[in-house]
């Protein structure tokens, strides 16, 4: 996938999230201005006594138990007069609770915590998938530059056992290609095939460019023979027969001073199209698929 589109995930992604996060902040403060809330300010102000009247500032301290008795003693004695009853106190000045202190409703401790679970949710799914599309390259693994191994024991391995060098670690393989036929190849290949063909290598795709199958190699015709659905391509990867649309796809190789053969799996390069045949080569035996 290109960088194009996962830009336009990450910025899908961005704007869902904003959203969410605009949702609940008007959603509160349509609650805050339904309700209607005081300042914490105005609150503090009114701590002091709210709700007294200038008559009711004048309050008459209460009577203890104590000044009861010794009121009532003195009236049998006839010594006081009659006890009068201490007048109804006034009622309790309902006190303003801080926010702080009040904290969240039950229902809003649900709904936040919903929002932000869903939003957290949100998040690591687009990160993963972010991460996924565009994963991190190891050295000497796919989608790097790997080296396959010294020039001479490759081209001795393909030529003892009549196949092609096989890296697993870059799904590709690796087949000597004519020297005398680099002229042909130039009108067709880009520059940077050409330059492995100059070595007398090149590096095919294990991918079969019609559905992606693993394409094997086939001892006995000596060509890539896909058992899915019968592709077929020589040696070097030209198309020879069935529904793929073109030869296998290609990585750029190079051999370096030391004599290593670097193959850089980071940009698959298209195979050639129908009708190349830049080495003649035939069929040499009965085909495996």
């Amino acid at each position: 996938m290109s960088s194009g589109s996962i830009t336009i995930i990450a910025v899908i992604v961005v704007i869902v999230l904003g959203g969410l996060f605009l949702l609940t902040t008007s959603a509160r403060r349509d609650r805050a201005a339904a309700q209607g809330f005081i300042s914490r300010e105005t609150r503090r102000r009114d701590r002091g006594n709210p709700l007294l009247t200038e008559a009711e500032e004048e309050v008459v301290p209460p009577v203890t138990g104590r000044a009861v008795e010794r009121a009532a003693v003195l009236e049998r004695r006839g010594e006081g007069t009659m006890l009068v009853a201490a007048p109804p106190s006034p009622p309790a000045l309902p006190t303003y609770l801080d926010e702080e202190a009040l904290g969240v409703t039950r229902r809003q401790f649900f709904n936040r915590g919903i929002v932000t679970l869903f939003s957290l949710g949100l998040a690591g799914f687009g990160a993963s998938l972010i991460g996924f599309l565009w994963p991190t390259l190891q050295a000497g693994g796919f989608g790097s530059k790997i080296t396959a191994g010294k020039l001479a024991d490759i081209q001795g391995s393909v030529t003892s056992l009549k196949q092609p060098f096989y890296v697993p670690q870059g799904r590709f393989y690796i087949q000597p290609f004519p020297v005398e036929d680099v002229s042909k190849a130039q009108k067709i290949y880009s520059a940077s095939i050409v330059e492995g063909m100059q070595s007398g290598l090149v590096a095919l795709y294990q991918k079969c460019v019609h559905l992606g199958c693993r394409v094997p190699w086939c001892q006995s015709s000596q060509w890539f023979e896909c058992p899915c659905h019968g592709s077929k391509y020589s040696r070097v990867g030209e198309y020879k027969a069935g529904p793929a649309p073109r030869g296998l796809d290609r990585f750029a190789l190079s051999v370096g001073s030391n004599g290593d053969v670097v193959v850089d799996t980071s940009q698959v390069i298209l195979g050639p199209p129908r009708g190349t045949d830049t080495t003649g080569q035939g069929q040499d035996g009965p085909h495996c698929a």
